[in-house]
């Protein structure tokens, strides 16, 4: 790949410098921390890999000042064996890589934070398991039955759909158990919608109930939010620009609105995520800036003409909203 015929290069979390670069444009922008992604698929090549990268998040969020906290993706785990690989890789951060030593570990009601993020999403073996019983004793283990240093204050990445147990959300009704025993319910919605009037409609009808449901409860309720979304260069049949960014309307709308709808806090997917089109990272702006081969999804996609960290200053002041240090205001801040 080439840029004005020289060769074009992708950054790799692997060095060092590459993450504390990314962490200093989060305390530049105001950003509290991330959840680092842990696929339950891949924990044994990592592992014996020497875990390079959480070691370079480790480093970078004690130089920054930011926090982290694990979030295992099970996405395609074995129904078999993905509760036990859980179990046995927290442990060995705990006690191997002293995760929760750490002094920028994120922790709640002094106790350390851990996402598991895909039980209870409808499609088929994708996401294990399919019995809501197996998925309680998951939870239960994290947050009461592991011995003491193993215990957490549990987060369930859940279908968006998790208060009324449809669509994308397994049916059985003793999934409601499992949802209701979570400490925080992240539940989400990437994709579930694509227009400022659907955003407007999910409010109304799916934050509202979901943060009435979390209260009572007594849950914290973190829904996510997505600046837009392509995965075209993953899927060729897929759109080029499937959710437009709107030059960051599509971002600050549903932001403002889980505000409105009494959301405390907020996750915003993703920081690097670029292979999905939710990265909020700095970018190029133009497309002659990107690759002359193939398609790339630049921030002047929309028409728009914007600088490359437009997304981390909208990710700053969503946070400062949500910190109440401004007012929330539906109106696109200007710069």
């Amino acid at each position: 790949m080439t840029i004005d015929g020289k060769s074009a290069y992708l950054f790799s979390s692997r060095n060092p410098k590459t993450v504390s670069r990314h962490f200093r444009w989060m305390k530049e922008y105001g950003l509290d921390g991330v959840l680092v992604q842990r696929f339950v698929g891949e924990i044994r090549r990592k592992r014996a890999e020497g875990d390079v990268v959480l070691k370079n998040i480790m480093a970078a969020a004690k130089e920054s000042g930011r926090t982290f906290a694990i979030e295992y993706d099970i996405s395609g785990g074995n129904p078999e064996t993905f509760a036990q690989t859980l179990k046995d890789d927290w442990m060995y951060l705990v006690d191997e890589l002293k995760v929760t030593s750490h002094p920028n570990y994120q922790r709640h009601n002094g106790k350390p934070v851990v996402s598991v993020w895909g039980m209870g999403l409808s499609d088929g073996n994708a996401h294990p398991p399919v019995d809501p019983q197996a998925a309680k004793d998951l939870i239960d283990w994290f947050k009461s039955k592991a011995p003491n240093q193993y215990h957490v204050t549990y987060m369930g990445g859940t279908p968006s759909r998790w208060g009324t147990l449809t669509r994308d959300s397994r049916d059985d009704p003793g999934w409601a158990a499992v949802y209701a025993a979570m400490d925080i319910v992240q539940p989400w919605n990437v994709g579930r919608y694509g227009t400022l009037e659907a955003i407007d409609r999910w409010k109304d009808d799916v934050l509202v109930p979901d943060v009435k449901l979390a209260a009572a409860n007594h849950q914290i309720y973190m829904p996510v939010v997505f600046p837009g979304f392509s995965w075209h260069n993953l899927k060729r049949n897929a759109k080029e620009n499937q959710i437009p960014r709107l030059r960051g309307e599509f971002l600050w709308r549903q932001a403002y609105n889980a505000k409105m709808a009494g959301a405390k806090v907020l996750k915003i997917a993703m920081f690097d995520e670029v292979d999905e089109g939710t990265a909020i990272l700095k970018v190029v702006s133009h497309r002659k800036q990107a690759p002359d081969q193939g398609f790339w999804l630049t921030l002047d996609a929309d028409g728009a003409e914007l600088p490359s960290d437009w997304y981390l200053r909208l990710a700053g002041e969503i946070t400062r909203m949500f910190h109440g240090e401004i007012k929330p205001d539906p109106k696109l801040p200007a710069r």
